[in-house]
């Protein structure tokens, strides 16, 4: 079972503006964004989470220690879970609501079944990440699972005590709340024991919380790792495609290949409507560097003994091409990377729909590297867990 518990949480000072402090992923941070957090606060996340200097990493460690003797960040009194809820409109223009809970996520070997991953992982340094972990001896942000456990965002509703609330720069509201009750702490961990976990975002951060821990063993609080769970429903999720951009092929090239897996026709003025006409229309979108556009409608009998996924089909239509393919969510992004000329041509895909992420976890499978975009982006800066 996936054992999940509060711990002594370190948090900012009241006195301090969660909207001020708090950021973006670091993954997803431009540098002009890490610059623009950094001017809101001489003590936002940033200052620790993407530190700058000869020796970024040291450089963090010494924040973080000089925060804590300021009491500008401050350590609970006992151990709690936070709540953190989401309020956002999505993209096909809905109001949603979410709600997951913060925690410490043991850790577990690769072949677990306790704590799953969601889909294959490229390529990646993973120093970075570990050589702050190894300075700072803190999880600065959490990775996010996914529990398969019935009714977990019921138990999450009532409200736990309000420690702060802000609207960030997409428009999405982000409500903090403590939990500190040991009953319902206690109730809280076993609805999340009774299922496994899928790690949605942070495979990565996962997998270097498994190596400090390893250099570890005399910490017990290395055993575990920083994790938002929400329930795994459709309620409680919005995902967004991960779209492909394709370099040192010939634009021929790609499309003739295409056609043989796709019916291909032209589309009229490219607008970013195109991701919801997709999804209605059931086909992929290619597009030139000059904005031309085609859609891409799958030939069934091509994709027989493929999974229904646009990821999979493109894998499997371009498998005997040459090419580098890189990775961009965002109609905007995709169309901005065109322009720079490095890129012969894009392909829009379609989101992955909650039912096949959880088909796809209930059979123990792996979604292909950059299926899935999960929106709004947790926060970092709500929670520090020090593992000291």
């Amino acid at each position: 079972m996936p054992q999940f518990e509060p711990f002594r949480a370190l948090r900012y000072s009241p006195k301090y503006s969660l909207g001020d402090v708090c950021a973006q992923p670091y993954d997803v941070q431009s540098d002009a964004d890490r610059e623009s957090y950094a001017r809101r606060s001489t003590h936002n996340i940033v200052h620790l989470d993407l530190p700058v200097g000869p020796d970024p990493y040291r450089q963090a460690a010494k924040t973080l220690s000089s925060w804590i003797e300021s009491g500008a960040l401050q350590l609970d009194a006992e151990p709690s879970f936070t709540l953190y809820r989401m309020k956002f409109v999505d993209s096909a223009g809905r109001a949603r609501e979410t709600v997951g809970v913060i925690g410490a996520l043991q850790i577990e070997e690769p072949n677990s079944k306790e704590v799953l991953p969601h889909e294959q992982t490229t390529p990646k340094a993973k120093t970075d990440r570990l050589d702050l972990t190894r300075a700072t001896q803190a999880n600065l942000s959490p990775i996010w699972g996914l529990s398969l456990t019935p009714q977990l965002s019921t138990a999450l509703v009532e409200p736990g005590e309000l420690l702060g609330a802000f609207t960030d720069e997409n428009d999405v509201q982000h409500i903090v709340e403590r939990v500190n009750n040991r009953a319902r702490c206690a109730v809280i961990s076993k609805l999340i024991a009774q299922h496994p976990v899928v790690i949605a975002d942070g495979h990565h951060r996962y997998a270097i919380s498994r190596t400090y821990r390893d250099e570890n063993p005399q910490l017990k609080d290395a055993r575990s790792t920083l994790c938002y769970i929400n329930e795994l429903i459709d309620e409680q999720l919005s995902v967004a495609a991960i779209h492909r951009l394709y370099a040192d092929v010939e634009i021929s090239s790609l499309l003739k290949q295409l056609e043989k897996f796709f019916e291909i026709a032209d589309l009229p003025t490219l607008t970013p409507s195109i991701i919801a006409k997709m999804s209605q229309d059931n086909h992929l979108t290619f597009v030139a560097p000059n904005g031309q556009a085609k859609s891409l409608k799958p030939k069934s009998e091509m994709f027989t003994s493929v999974r229904n996924l646009n990821s999979l089909f493109l894998e499997h239509a371009l498998a005997d091409i040459e090419k580098s393919v890189s990775y961009q969510h965002g109609f905007s992004e995709v169309t901005a990377q065109l322009k720079t000329g490095n890129y012969a041509a894009a392909i829009l895909i379609r989101p992955v729909s909650v039912a096949e992420i959880q088909r796809t976890a209930a059979e123990g499978l792996l979604m292909p590297p950059k299926s899935t975009f999960f929106t709004p982006k947790l926060q970092t800066g709500l929670v520090i867990r020090q593992l000291t």
